[in-house]
């Protein structure tokens, strides 16, 4: 009974997790490549709170969803998205959660509260995840498929540089929250081995 409700509390998180990140999207400043939007913090929460399978899977799912069509990306969706120039950000959401899941999941079983600075430094490390594939997946895109002449330093800037004072409101708040947690919600999953 007790493994029934846990497997159904994951499912329900995973779905809400998928649904956010696409709300996530929507509240977005429109910059050009890249706009600034509020995906980040909840793939940073989904890796956090669902661990690294139900953190990934949840991404895999939103992704899903909108190369299927439904308006869940900052610019719509549809299986065409993958020509958009900011679409190796969103490929790069699954391996963001999972990397958050796994740093924070190993912390969980040292010490029984997870530390503002150690979350702070997992979340930058899950946004330079994204960020990584998303400039390289910028550039490429720009370079190769838009035609246009542009250096790499370039796409740095417009992809990565000019996003970090948002990042680090992201990840701040993302390390304000997860601290506040209490150890058995980070660590719900993983009882009896399970994620």
């Amino acid at each position: 009974m007790l493994v029934n409700k846990l497997k159904n509390q994951k499912l329900t998180l995973t779905a809400l997790f998928a649904v956010l990140t696409g709300i996530g999207g929507w509240i977005k400043l429109p910059f050009f490549p890249v706009p600034f939007t509020f995906q980040t913090f909840f793939v940073l929460l989904s890796g956090l709170i669902l661990g690294p399978t139900g953190g990934c899977f949840c991404q895999i799912i939103y992704l899903g969803l909108g190369l299927l069509g439904l308006p869940v990306f900052a610019y719509g969706g549809g299986p065409g998205y993958i020509l958009q120039p900011t679409f190796g950000y969103l490929v790069g959401f699954p391996l963001g959660a999972f990397t958050i899941g796994v740093l924070t999941n190993r912390r969980i079983n040292c010490l029984p509260k997870q530390s503002f600075l150690f979350l702070f430094s997992a979340g930058l490390i899950g946004v330079s995840i994204i960020a990584v594939l998303g400039v390289i997946y910028l550039y490429l895109n720009l370079k190769y498929i838009a035609g246009q002449p542009i250096a790499f330093s370039k796409a740095l800037v417009s992809g990565f540089i000019i996003f970090l004072p948002g990042d680090l409101v992201k990840v701040i708040l993302f390390a304000s929250i997860g601290n506040r947690l209490p150890p058995f919600k980070t660590s719900y999953f993983y009882k009896n081995g399970k994620n």
